[in-house]
């Protein structure tokens, strides 16, 4: 029973995770893409677009609060081995939080909001993006406790990764834009996920070649016989979901883009499930090590399992509401 609980939380959390993926990553892809429009009316519309940004970080607050709660010997490793670019990402979404007021009430100093909006919106991206290629490489655990040094999550490896999510929240962000968006804005949008998403295809490339060799285990579960046939499906979908994106792009669809980028992100995301699991602090403590007590597991799981719809349901109503203002 043990096993099934810590599996169900386990699967809460990445779900949460990838929520907030999602859910954050498009308006943080918007805010990355303010530079290259130069109408003020362009920025405008973009920052009007995701104005329901501020509801996206219920899912980070959630999965901070979840790991604390129900795997506290992971949440006591990883944050002393992450404060920087943990306190880097949130220093950067308060950044956005308040340049996002400011740019409404002293519109004659809008360039500046929205260069401050970009800077938080990059670094923001940046962070996550570093946060999970230190997670990924691997953190130095001695005695159930971190014992490498504050600088040890900057390699060149998770320097690339935070590039690569900036890139993949861009692209999300444009195909937002598509969405959300007509006239002159929406085709310089369709025209940025043709550059974006070639990049991007370079950077799943990159990452997904690198990481299987960062660690034996990673190298096994994606290239030795026959554990290779099992996870073939994955990259075989994923360049479907890329076929798709610039299929849809060349024939001006507005939606499939959106929901090709997710799938990408998905499929990108199952892979790095797949090359950890059961590790959540890879690779040294299990889901199970790092659980707490059976008791603490069962009193919050009912809880959880209702939160957890409730906040997907009214977020995703909330951005249907918007989405049908904007076509209004």
């Amino acid at each position: 029973m043990n096993l099934d609980i810590t599996l169900i939380w386990g699967g809460l959390l990445a779900f949460v995770v990838l929520a907030y993926i999602i859910f954050d990553g498009y308006d943080l892809g918007v805010g990355i893409l303010i530079p290259l429009m130069r109408s003020d009316q362009d920025r405008a519309q973009m920052l009007s677009s995701v104005r329901l940004w501020d509801a996206n970080e219920t899912w980070l607050v959630l999965g901070g609060g979840g790991l604390f709660a129900v795997f506290p010997l992971a949440y006591s490793i990883i944050f002393p081995a992450l404060y920087l670019p943990l306190i880097g990402m949130l220093l950067s979404l308060v950044i956005r939080g308040v340049v996002s007021e400011f740019r409404w009430q002293n519109k004659q100093s809008a360039m500046i909001w929205d260069s401050l909006f970009f800077l938080g919106s990059f670094l923001a991206a940046c962070f996550q993006g570093m946060i999970l290629g230190a997670l990924v490489q691997g953190i130095q655990v001695v005695d159930h406790a971190y014992a490498g040094g504050p600088l040890d999550w900057l390699t060149p490896f998770s320097v690339m990764t935070g590039i690569a999510l900036a890139l993949g929240y861009s692209l999300l962000g444009a195909t937002w834009l598509v969405l959300k968006t007509d006239g002159e804005l929406q085709n310089k949008a369709f025209s940025l996920i043709k550059v974006l998403g070639s990049l991007m295809v370079v950077m799943v490339g990159v990452v997904s070649l690198w990481t299987p060799f960062l660690k034996q285990d990673y190298l096994s579960r994606w290239f030795a016989w026959p554990q290779a046939i099992y996870v073939l499906p994955v990259p075989l979908l994923l360049a479907a979901a890329i076929f798709i994106l610039f299929r849809a792009v060349n024939r001006r669809n507005t939606w499939v883009p959106f929901v090709a980028t997710i799938s990408i992100f998905l499929l990108s995301y199952i892979g790095l499930l797949i090359s950890i699991f059961p590790y959540v602090v890879p690779d040294t403590i299990t889901l199970w090590e790092a659980a707490a007590p059976l008791s603490s597991q069962k009193f919050l799981l009912p809880g959880t399992l209702i939160l957890v719809p409730i906040i997907l349901i009214y977020t995703t109503y909330a951005h249907w509401v918007f989405l049908k203002d904007e076509q209004a």
